[in-house]
Parts: C-alpha cells; sequence; structure tokens
C-alpha cells in the first residue's frame, strides 16, 4: 500500500478511554509509531488534542462508535482535518482484536488513505438534526397517547369513533373531558359540547357514550390527556426552536417545498440530515446509497438475487417514505404516475421506498444547482405502441394458437 500522509492518528475511543496511536514518517520509508492512552473528560480531550498537536499530525481518524464519538469531535474538530470512519468497513484480520492492535491497523490505513469518510454535517445542521428527530419522537408519543385512549374507550364500550370523525378535535376532546371528570351527559349538555354537523348527532352520540366507565377508565383518560397536552406544548416549544435555525436555509426550504408531498417540516428534517450543500456526494446515487434507498448488490456467478435495501439513515429514510406516500395521492403529478407504474408491479411498500430514492435523487440537484421542482405532469413518458411480439404472446398467453401470414405476398 502507498502511503499518502507524512503524519496522521488514529483514535479508538471507548465511553471512558480513547486509544490514540500516532503514525509518522517519511512515504517512502517504514513509519514510526507511538500509542498513548487518554481518558475521555473535558481536561483529558485537551491533552490529546496538544499532543496531537505536538506531533505535527494533519488528519485525525475514528470510529463512529455509538454517541462517544461526539465529544471527542467537538474537542479537535477546529484543529485537525477529521475522518469518521464506519466501522463495517475497517475491520483487522481476525484473531488480532486488542484496542491496541485495533489503532495501529486502522492508523496505517489512514496513512494510506484507504478509510472512506461518513457525512458528518456542520455543527448548525447538527443541532438542527437533533431538534427534527426529537421531534419525530415527539409526535410517536402523541400518536401513543391517542391510540392508548382509543383502547380505553372500546374496554369502556364508549362507541364514539363511530360518529365522531376526528375524536381529537374540538368537539372530541370536549366529550373526553366531560367523561374524565365525570360529567352526567345529557342531550342539552352534550349538544353543548359539540360543534358544526354533530350537533345533529346528539340522540347517536347519547348512544354511543352509554358505555360502562368506571373509575379506573376515569382516570386514566384524564392521565392521558394531561400527558398528551405536555407533549404538544414541547412540539411547539421545539418547532420555533428549530425555525429560528432554519432561517439561514430559508432559500433551500422555499426551494424543497415545490416538489409534491414535502411541506415544510419535512424540508426541514431532509435538510437536517443531508444537509444544504451536496458537495459531499460525489452524485445522486451516491446520496441514495448513502440514505440506503436504493436496492443492494447481492450477484454471485454471474446471477442476480433479490436483495434487501441497507440500514443507512433510518431517519431519513422515515421522512422519504412519508413524503412518498404523500406524494403518491397528489394529481396530475409526475411522482404519483411513478408510484402509480411501479405499484403495479411490486406493490405498495416497494413502490413507497423507488419513490422515495426518485425524491431524494430530485432533492440533490435542486440542493445542487439551486433550482426550483419542475413538474414534468402525469403523461411525461412517451407513450409505446406494442409490438407484433407482444400481440402474439397476449394472444398464446389467452389459450390460442396462432399463425402469421403475410398479406401482402412480394
Amino acid at each position: 500500500m502507498d502511503a499518502v500522509l507524512e503524519r496522521c492518528a488514529w483514535l479508538d475511543v471507548h465511553q471512558e478511554t480513547v486509544v490514540a496511536c500516532v503514525i509518522s514518517g517519511p512515504l517512502d520509508r517504514k513509519p514510526q509509531q507511538e500509542i498513548r492512552n487518554f481518558g475521555t473528560t473535558t481536561g483529558e480531550l485537551l491533552a490529546l488534542s496538544d499532543w496531537l498537536t505536538e506531533k505535527q499530525c494533519s488528519h485525525v481518524a475514528m470510529e463512529s462508535t455509538g454517541v462517544y464519538w461526539k465529544a471527542v469531535w467537538n474537542v479537535l474538530e477546529e484543529h485537525f482535518t477529521l475522518v469518521l470512519g464506519n466501522a463495517k468497513k475497517i475491520k483487522n484480520v481476525p484473531g488480532r482484536k486488542t484496542d491496541v492492535k485495533d489503532a495501529a491497523w486502522i492508523a496505517s490505513l489512514l496513512r494510506c488513505g484507504l478509510i472512506e469518510p461518513s457525512f458528518v454535517p456542520p455543527v448548525d445542521i447538527r443541532d438542527l438534526r437533533d431538534l427534527t428527530r426529537y421531534r419525530r419522537k415527539l409526535q410517536g408519543q402523541v400518536t401513543s397517547e391517542k391510540n392508548r385512549i382509543h383502547k380505553i374507550l372500546q374496554d369502556a364500550n364508549v362507541k364514539l369513533t363511530t360518529y365522531v370523525s376526528d375524536l381529537f378535535g374540538k368537539s372530541g376532546l370536549a366529550l373526553l373531558e366531560a367523561i374524565g371528570n365525570a360529567e352526567v351527559l345529557d342531550a342539552d349538555s352534550v349538544k353543548g359540547l359539540v360543534h358544526t354537523q354533530l350537533k345533529k348527532k346528539v340522540p347517536e352520540l347519547l348512544e354511543a357514550l352509554n358505555g360502562r366507565v368506571r373509575a379506573h377508565h376515569r382516570w386514566m383518560i384524564r392521565r392521558h390527556l394531561v400527558h398528551l397536552r405536555q407533549v404538544e406544548e414541547h412540539i411547539e416549544a421545539l418547532n420555533g426552536e428549530i425555525d429560528q435555525l432554519l432561517k439561514p436555509y430559508e432559500e433551500e426550504i422555499d426551494l424543497m417545498i415545490t416538489i409534491p408531498g414535502i411541506q415544510k417540516d419535512a424540508a426541514a428534517s431532509i435538510l437536517a440530515e443531508i444537509g444544504t450543500t451536496m458537495e459531499v456526494f460525489p452524485s445522486e446515487n451516491h446520496l441514495a446509497s448513502w440514505a440506503a434507498v436504493c436496492p443492494g448488490n447481492n450477484e454471485s456467478a454471474g446471477k442476480k438475487r433479490s436483495s434487501k435495501t441497507n440500514k443507512g439513515n433510518k431517519g431519513l429514510k422515515a421522512v422519504l417514505c412519508q413524503v412518498a406516500w404523500a406524494a403518491s395521492k397528489t394529481r396530475n403529478s409526475r411522482i404519483a404516475a411513478f408510484y402509480s407504474r411501479v405499484v403495479k408491479r411490486r406493490g405498495p411498500k416497494k413502490a413507497a421506498m423507488a419513490t422515495a430514492h426518485l425524491i431524494l435523487k430530485i432533492c440533490y440537484f435542486m440542493l445542487r444547482d439551486k433550482t426550483t421542482y419542475q413538474e414534468l405532469g402525469w403523461d411525461y413518458l412517451p407513450k409505446k405502441e406494442k409490438g407484433l411480439d407482444y400481440w402474439v404472446s397476449k394472444i398464446k398467453s389467452m389459450g390460442y394458437s396462432i399463425q402469421l401470414q403475410d398479406i401482402h405476398p412480394a
């Protein structure tokens, strides 16, 4: 292996210790190694930074080990060219597993330029990523609380969902509050709690409310409603903080929301995962591979086998699939037409993943070129006329035999 770096270091990061291996020397000679152990407190990490500076290291690499690497990265980020390696791609030979040998082995890989760096966005994008991921978690909690209330109502034989389409709208919440507070619900009180078209369904609502509600059910409903409001308040506060971080990227957000199916929340989540500059991804295919929304490779002896997508960025995949489902419902949209073609052959789940792949590639070109989305319409592909072979095959598949004869003999 040809060396490309004269002075570099590898850090084997753990929760309590960091094993640092510095390799230095002329490129055409065997390098010298020096290994030292450091702690993971801020003082120890600053000592590590001073030692690497003293050794005149230009590049420092580390493994993406859980979240432990982040603290080291934050301390060294301003002073060195950092490389974050994928642990799966830089394993040592089996049977030689120690922290010291790992550090020396991967330091030699770094010296030869054989470690492919993982994508680490700048600090402001990392902060935005934390907030958008936390918002998705809280939105999941909101859904969980609503589902628990649905289960309690069914356990108490309260059939409100039969007549109230949105149980957590203004009217539905008022009825839930009344049930939780053990209020007496007659025709007049129910009519005062509901709004719009539900006022015409008061007799049906009274019948639906006539269940076997115990004190236990009321207590549980009250607790779930309190927690639901608290989580919704947290989401509102998060939205305000996210809006502040998005101010420098209003242009990118405005571009992305022109894509069918993408609204501001989804655009913020996608931006937080892939960043704003596409220079780190050589092509749209590299971005799709990094996000793992494209099929994996599984080929042997010249035969291609069915292969699942890789794990990739789970948060990004989830948002893209949601966007794909939304885009598939739009009218006169190229993306909806693409989904419609794929779903006939591959089913809804694979069609959603393929559509997510398409949307991510569109985002790549829009962010790279700073251009808006160009809608091509439902019939953007030219229609191909079916040839003779197609019709012959079609007739044979129906159980008929066919013989072709030229009606214009020479």
